[in-house]
């Protein structure tokens, strides 16, 4: 993600390139298709051997604060009408460039409001066609059969079309100018089927709006690839996003109905604030890789027993990726021979990448790899208090508990209420002295951040063991050249929802009248 140049201005020289756009390096000749490998575990210690660069509080300010975003639903008449009050966002790269996305839209032509977080792999192609498209599918599932009748009727007659969207993005968030059109018509093409396959009056459902929106686009991204593009650069364009890949988690909310649909290792949790104050975490997704035993059992069922070894080997899925759902990654779900037709009609470009002309070990009955989400129903209730959606690099470095505590206490101000934890470890006096002097300055000092992803992302990269934020620790670890950051940490995005407890209040009671 760029950013702007007074904040490049203050950092090391090797943070820079982190921040660029996927498209911007791809102009620039670069190819950001390198899989680094995502580690079951990254160790945070910050020893000497790193020999970093020691940012100033205004620096690592500069660096946290550069991607984050927020938005205020407007109130109407002085009141909230909505179940969402707003929600902030953050973005901070490992990778050069970064590999995650985030979108957060409105859904006009319907009701609700959508939160995703799409965290790529082997580049960032995929994950930033999913940021532009994935939400227009969805919104088109949505869609009554009459108003998709409208949406045909204006395309047919050459009339303005009403905006399916409001999107609320970062400067820093793009879109893909030259496949715009070509993002349309496939888009279009989906409609008119949906026209095809319903009723008058009839209404949508969004459990199946949202399997049909995930598994459509994927079917694009492959369909795409396979027909390639008389224009050079939107059929390496296509082939990058097709041969990259990216998991997805997206929130649907719409009054106290709270969809999640999930294909892959990011994840959503609900921050639930109990009688007492104090903050519970209440899981909305499950990850799909080697730690869920029903994911294992779903891949290794699918393909025959002489495969059972091989199919799951290390933890990843044919020994080489660690989701086991993702859009693009056609490496993992078209067969040998389509591989190579599609490469050997490609670019010449594609044909220098060692990722793409590689066959994973064991590939006897693909596909291997599906993007069909996991979907998740919640009915909201006053209580819950706020929804946090992050990629992988989260929760990597906090529980999910954590990450409610931080959150809530953030959000209320009541952390200065706890009684002080130091676990089982032994504190001298003046340890323990030190904590209670950082205590009492950290009612201030969480107010630094306006964000509460901000201040979320501060405690995911500069927590020490008790749980505090270490600036010397958070220094180094945001100053580590860009060969070094990968092996420390992944891109971490963060999206957290906040919810009006009165407004689901009375939707519930509306609902159950």
């Amino acid at each position: 993600m760029a950013v702007t140049s007074q904040v490049l201005r203050g950092l090391p020289r090797a943070l820079a390139p982190c921040l660029l756009p996927c498209q911007q390096q791809l102009h620039s000749g670069s190819v950001c298709h390198k899989l680094p490998p995502k580690c079951t575990s990254r160790s945070y210690q910050t020893s000497s051997v790193l020999r970093s660069y020691i940012l100033t509080p205004p620096q690592v300010n500069s660096i946290l604060k550069a991607n984050e975003y927020s938005f205020k639903v407007p109130e109407f008449d002085g009141k909230n009408v909505s179940a969402v009050a707003g929600f902030e966002s953050n973005q901070l790269p490992a990778n050069a460039p970064i590999e995650d996305r985030r979108s957060v839209a409105t859904c006009l032509q319907t009701r609700g409001m959508l939160l995703g977080v799409f965290d790529g792999h082997a580049g960032c192609a995929c994950a930033q066609a999913l940021s532009e498209r994935l939400f227009y599918y969805i919104a088109v599932s949505l869609l009554p059969h009459d108003t998709l009748c409208e949406l045909e009727a204006a395309v047919e007659s050459g009339r303005a079309l009403s905006p399916i969207l409001q999107w609320h993005k970062h400067p820093n968030d793009y879109f893909s100018r030259e496949a715009q059109t070509l993002y349309f018509n496939s888009l279009r093409t989906y409609w008119q089927e949906l026209i095809d396959l319903t009723s008058p009056g009839e209404v949508p459902d969004t459990h199946e709006a949202l399997l049909n929106a995930f598994k459509r686009l994927d079917n694009d991204l492959s369909l795409e690839a396979q027909v390639g593009d008389p224009n050079a650069f939107l059929h390496y364009w296509v082939l990058r996003v097709a041969f990259s890949g990216a998991t997805a988690c997206v929130a649907h909310i719409d009054g106290p109905d709270l969809f999640i649909a999930n294909s892959g290792d990011a994840r959503a949790v609900l921050g639930v604030q109990e009688e007492d104050g104090s903050f519970s975490c209440h899981t909305l997704s499950n990850d799909h890789s080697a730690q869920n035993d029903v994911e294992v059992a779903r891949i290794r069922g699918e393909h025959p027993a002489s495969e059972r070894k091989t199919v799951i080997r290390q933890d990843r899925l044919l020994g080489l990726l660690m989701p086991f759902r993702a859009f693009g990654d056609v490496k993992f779900k078209w067969s040998i021979e389509l591989q190579k037709r599609v490469l050997e009609s490609g670019p010449d470009q594609l044909h220098e990448n060692e990722h793409t002309k590689f066959i994973p070990p064991n590939y006897h009955t693909p596909p291997y790899l599906t993007a069909e989400p996991e979907i998740t129903y919640h009915r909201l209730r006053p209580q819950d208090r706020f929804l946090v959606i992050g990629s992988d690099g989260l929760w990597e470095t906090l529980h999910r508990q954590e990450v409610v505590r931080i959150v809530g206490e953030y959000l209320t101000g009541m952390h200065q209420r706890q009684p002080l934890k130091v676990g089982g470890y032994k504190v001298t006096l003046g340890q323990m002295q030190g904590f209670l002097e950082e205590r009492k300055a950290r009612l201030s000092s969480a107010f630094e951040d306006q964000n509460s992803a901000t201040h979320l992302m501060r405690h995911a990269v500069g927590n020490n063991e008790f749980g505090t934020v270490d600036h010397e620790r958070l220094s180094k670890m945001l100053s580590l050249p860009e060969e070094l950051a990968r092996m420390y940490r992944d891109d971490i995005t963060i999206i957290i929802a906040q919810f009006n407890p009165h407004v689901i209040g009375a939707q519930r009671q509306e609902g159950e009248s």
